[in-house]
């Protein structure tokens, strides 16, 4: 048997029976040797993988709450993007992840929502929620939309009546008649239709 590759002239076949018994020893040692080495690396990646997943999970786990989770709603990245928190979608927003972390030790810490979303207004400022407050200057963000379409409805309502009332009251045109001669041809139209 040849192998192209190595040559016309290898023949393979009689190669492992040319070995002496130490050579093949040697040989399986090594192979032995190389795949309990492999082995030892993959139990080290697993261990420090499963180290590392069980170190993160307490981390996780808040964020996973349905409370972590509403509260992250109710709550905006002040990254620049205009998102809420638990929704960044930036490749490696720092903002985000630190709101995110604050947020669950929070959560974790038992906090009430109320004090958690104070809390964020104190530190970011009122632009970090995601629904203003509905007092003093922020309630016209709530009464606009609102209010808006009615005044704009009621101004067109005003401006058709106003219309229809100038067509009606407004005199037909044409040249001014004077009485005596709207006399004169009244007379005349009556002995025409007595006759």
């Amino acid at each position: 048997m040849t192998n192209a590759r190595f040559g016309s002239g290898t023949n393979f076949s009689v190669a492992p029976r040319l070995w002496s018994a130490a050579a093949r020893r040697r040989f399986s040692q090594s192979r032995l040797a190389s795949s309990s080495a492999a082995l030892a690396l993959c139990r080290v990646v697993a261990a420090s993988l499963l180290l590392l997943f069980l170190a993160s999970a307490p981390f996780c786990q808040a964020q996973k709450t349905p409370r972590a989770k509403a509260l992250g709603q109710k709550l905006l990245c002040v990254c620049g993007c205009n998102q809420g928190l638990v929704a960044c979608n930036h490749v490696g927003c720092t903002t985000s992840h630190a709101m995110l972390k604050e947020l669950d030790d929070r959560v974790a810490r038992g906090d009430s929502d109320q004090l958690i979303l104070q809390s964020f207004v104190q530190e970011y400022g009122l632009t970090v929620l995601a629904e203003p407050p509905a007092k003093g200057f922020n309630w016209v963000a709530w009464v606009i939309p609102v209010l808006v379409p009615f005044i704009a409805l009621y101004i067109v309502w005003e401006v058709v009546r106003r219309w229809r009332q100038r067509a009606a009251l407004a005199p037909a045109g044409g040249p001014q008649v004077s009485p005596e001669l709207l006399d004169r041809a009244r007379h005349e139209s009556e002995k025409e239709s007595d006759e």
